[in-house]
C-alpha cells in the first residue's frame, strides 16, 4: 500500500491535496486542505478535481484554506495592476493639464495643497485625519 494518499474520483490517481466533506443539514460542500487521516465520509480529491468542483443545484461550497499556499491573484487586483501601470506611463503634460502635479511644478516632495505629494509617477495621498 502506497503511503501517498490517492484522489477518491474514479480512475483518477494523482495524489490527493484537498479533503471534501458534504454537510446534509445546512446543503454544504466543504473543501478543505487533506485531512491528517483519511476519514470514511470525506473524500480526497486531486488539485485538478478539487479546483473544478461543483456542488448540487441549491448547494453551497466553501472552500477553506491553510494559508500556506500562494493566493492567486484576483481579476480585481489585476485589473488595478493594470490600471496603475496606465496611469504612471501617462505623459506628464496630460496629468498637468488635469490638474495634477507636473514635473517642475514643486519638485520631488512638493505639494498642491489637496495633501497630494508627487514622487516620479507615484503619487502618496495624505489621510484627512493626519
Amino acid at each position: 500500500m502506497s503511503p501517498v494518499r490517492r484522489c477518491s474520483r474514479t480512475a483518477c490517481g494523482r495524489p490527493a491535496v484537498a479533503t471534501l466533506t458534504y454537510v446534509y443539514a445546512d446543503s454544504t460542500a466543504v473543501l478543505g486542505p487533506l485531512a491528517t487521516y483519511a476519514e470514511p465520509h470525506c473524500y480526497d480529491l486531486c488539485a485538478e478535481h478539487s479546483e473544478r468542483l461543483t456542488a448540487p443545484r441549491g448547494w453551497d461550497v466553501v472552500r477553506l484554506t491553510d494559508g500556506s499556499a500562494p493566493s492567486r491573484p484576483s481579476g480585481d487586483d489585476l485589473e488595478a495592476l493594470a490600471n496603475a501601470v496606465r496611469e504612471a506611463a501617462r505623459p506628464h503634460d496630460r496629468a498637468a493639464q488635469a490638474g495634477g502635479s507636473g514635473p517642475g511644478s514643486g519638485g520631488s516632495g512638493g505639494g498642491n495643497g489637496t495633501g497630494e505629494t508627487r514622487r516620479g509617477h507615484l503619487r502618496v495621498l495624505r489621510s484627512p485625519d493626519s
